[in-house]
């Protein structure tokens, strides 16, 4: 019997696992894809989820990966820039945008170098209870062989789609319909920093990763999408001409080495995150459209969440009970912010009262810094809304 189960070994699963069996519990990850395999995803990491790689010990393994470092932010509309520094959180103020055929084989290691044990083409078939608690699962291998293993704790880790979720009946308790499209694509020979484009609409994300390439994200109305998925290569690069031409001149300069990607499916929910005997973390138990690159941050921060409300508490049901409801409690009044947040940038609008508020705050970088790092999560709205900024909006 194994302390926990965790379903997923991506961004959510694989951290869940490291940080359960650093705590000396009996781990068994499992994973539906062979590593390693890539994924679509903005790679972006905040300044929170890169502090979370160097508490861990893995930051200079994402360092060693060609990864290029990333210092600057900028920030393009209605004829205003913002441009700054990336303030820190715990004293990581570089951030990395790594691949997730890079990150992924990164983090699943490091659960195995902890002691979890990771067993890789396994799809969950089905959970195990006693009465109301669940009590394990039963899977199945890439060969067809089936399996049941039993724990005092099931986590669900495996994404927006989640199979535990489904299982378990957890409901919505936060739901928006999609807002947006997005395509993208790698370049090489495109130096970037981390660039946002925006224009009622459109919006655009450039991000080094990997190996001198560099992504370029597209973001289209929802209701645009059967438009554009019929020529998606030309829509993307009408949407980087008209919104941010300099970069689009840039580009011409640059070489396309990848096909382009895409999806429709940004959904936007909160679902409750724990009941007995389960937990869900990351896209599984929270999921919102990608344009704010927030996702793989928020899975590392939920997996350290859940893993530190449990601490000792995992033998004692009474104790993990109260210490999963403390979980989803702290998960919904910690990630609504950045979730409505996420949800006002998909929107794809361009509102007076924010064009004023970026004019009234670019010649001063010190609000323009702290107005990024609302972005990262460094700073929270309500510190950055504090009497300089009102001074600075009320002479502007």
């Amino acid at each position: 019997m194994y302390d926990v189960i965790v379903v997923g070994a991506r961004c959510a699963g694989a951290p869940t696992a490291m940080l359960m069996a650093r705590a000396g519990y009996r781990v068994l990850l499992l994973e539906k894809a062979h590593f390693p395999q890539d994924k679509l995803s903005s790679h972006y990491l905040h300044q929170p989820g890169v502090a979370l790689l160097g508490r861990w010990g893995l930051l200079e393994k994402i360092r060693d990966t060609n990864c290029t470092p990333i210092d600057r932010v900028s920030y393009e509309t209605s004829g205003v820039r913002l441009e700054g520094s990336l303030l820190p959180e715990d004293g990581y103020s570089t951030t990395y945008a790594p691949r997730r055929f890079v990150l992924d084989p990164i983090l699943a290691d490091a659960a195995v170098a902890a002691g979890a044990e990771f067993r890789e083409g396994c799809t969950v078939t089905g959970l195990l209870r006693e009465g109301d608690r669940v009590a394990g699962v039963k899977y199945k291998t890439a060969d067809g062989d089936e399996f049941t293993e039993r724990a005092h704790l099931v986590v669900g880790a495996d994404g927006m789609r989640s199979v535990v979720a489904r299982l378990v009946e957890a409901p919505k308790i936060i739901e928006n319909p999609p807002m947006t499209c997005t395509y993208y694509s790698y370049w090489e020979g495109l130096p970037a920093h981390f660039e946002l484009y925006e224009r009622p609409g459109r919006w655009i994300g450039v991000v080094p990763t990997n190996d001198g390439r560099t992504l370029v994200m597209t973001y289209f109305p929802q209701s645009e999408f059967q438009q554009v998925r019929t020529d998606a290569q030309s829509a993307y690069l009408d949407a980087i001409r008209t919104t941010a031409p300099e970069l689009s001149e840039r580009m011409s300069s640059a070489r396309q080495v990848e096909r382009l990607y895409g999806t429709g499916e940004q959904l936007n929910f909160m679902r409750q995150p724990s009941g007995p005997g389960w937990a869900l973390v990351g896209d599984a138990a929270h999921h919102k459209d990608s344009i704010a690159a927030r996702g793989i941050t928020d899975a590392f921060l939920q997996a350290q969440m859940l893993t530190d409300h449990i601490g000792e508490d995992l033998h004692d049901p009474t104790a993990l009970a109260a210490a999963c409801h403390r979980y989803a409690r702290d998960l919904q009044e910690k990630f609504v912010e950045f979730y409505r947040g996420t949800l006002n940038v998909a929107e794809l609008r361009v509102p007076e009262e924010r064009v004023s508020l970026l004019r009234a705050i670019s010649t001063n970088q010190k609000l323009v810094d702290r107005y990024f790092a609302t972005l990262s999560g460094v700073c929270t709205i309500d510190e950055f809304y504090n009497e300089e900024l009102l001074e600075t909006i009320a002479q502007g």
